[in-house]
């Protein structure tokens, strides 16, 4: 069972997986997660796999949220999965917990929410990796994280280089107002 704080119900202890493709952020969005956390003095670690990334391979990353040992989250464990393709359901879901909440960059329905990032992207004259973004976004939006949208667009606009910041702060909103 997740933990909350009583602040806003939130996890304070939480496992995530991200899955995604060579090139599509994922390591990107581990980071983000990762001192967002820190800057909200939890206790983080995180762990990745690039495999063949350099050539659109398979990348997963782990993020573990509160007083956790090793850096690896065994199959089965994950309290969340943040996929940035629907091809990788089949390769990483398995880490996910009964009833862990998945959400995939898709337009495509499925037994997972979804966002379609790339349509969105698209929408509001964002390059296609800004789908990264706004999956995160709407994960965080509908409460799937252990940390808040507004903690995360903080470090977004602190960490982004300024000539992407602006466009990925669109992309971060997009995907929260895409959750509801």
């Amino acid at each position: 069972m997740i933990k909350t704080t009583d602040e806003d119900a939130r996890p304070t202890r939480q496992q995530i997986i991200v899955s995604g493709l060579g090139g599509q952020g994922a390591l990107t969005l581990t980071r983000l997660l990762a001192e967002a956390g820190a800057a909200a003095g939890l206790e983080i670690i995180t762990s990745e796999t690039h495999g063949m990334a350099q050539r659109g391979g398979t990348v997963i990353s782990m993020i573990k949220a509160g007083p956790f040992q090793g850096p690896l989250i065994p199959a089965g464990e994950a309290d969340t999965g943040l996929f940035l393709h629907p091809r990788n359901l089949a390769v990483h879901r398995f880490y996910l917990k009964p009833g862990g909440a998945v959400f995939v960059n898709t337009g495509a329905a499925g037994d997972y929410a979804n966002v379609d990032g790339h349509a969105l992207a698209k929408d509001h004259g964002l390059p296609p990796v800004a789908a990264n973004l706004i999956l995160l976004g709407y994960a965080a939006g509908r409460g799937g994280l252990f940390i808040g949208p507004d903690s995360l667009a903080e470090v977004i606009a602190a960490k982004t280089p300024e000539r992407f910041r602006e466009a990925s702060l669109r992309a971060f909103n997009a995907g929260l107002a895409a959750a509801g």
